[in-house]
């Protein structure tokens, strides 16, 4: 079923639920934002935070840092599509959101508060392309 309706012009008309979609983009867009000001203090001024033998799986730290900064990046563009309202935006977004979750439970240890408030954006951001994400392929801005 169509969150969208037509109007007697056979024009779509949107609805209250393109906010969700809108919601997940911007979100995206804070979150991408987020994680590339991560990478770069993990790959630029290490010292930061606090890493010990068992506070990062996987990696090191810069590591994870370039895993941040350049999945920031993509967060990024992919949250201005879904703006656009791209079709291939929300397939990619809703992919790199659970990527996003993954690896800020990879990186828990080190820096927990953030992990978890970064998992609940992403886990709002896939909720809301999925459920409520087909309107915007109907609407372009």
């Amino acid at each position: 079923m169509r969150d969208t309706r037509t109007t007697s012009t056979g024009a779509p008309r949107v609805t209250g639920w393109i906010g969700w979609v809108w919601f997940a983009a911007l979100m995206m867009i804070l979150t991408g934002a987020f994680n590339i000001i991560y990478g770069l203090v993990a790959i630029l001024r290490s010292t930061f935070f606090l890493e010990t033998p068992n506070n990062t799986l996987l990696f090191n730290l810069s590591a994870w840092g370039w895993i941040h900064l350049i999945l920031g990046i993509l967060l990024v563009v992919a949250g201005f599509a879904v703006i656009a309202g791209q079709t291939w935006a929300r397939a990619v977004a809703v992919i790199l959101a659970m990527v996003n979750a993954i690896t800020q439970m990879l990186l828990f240890s080190a820096y927990p508060w953030w992990s978890l408030l970064a998992i609940a954006i992403d886990v709002l951001v896939i909720y809301a392309l999925i459920v409520h994400g087909r309107e915007s392929e109907e609407v372009r801005i």
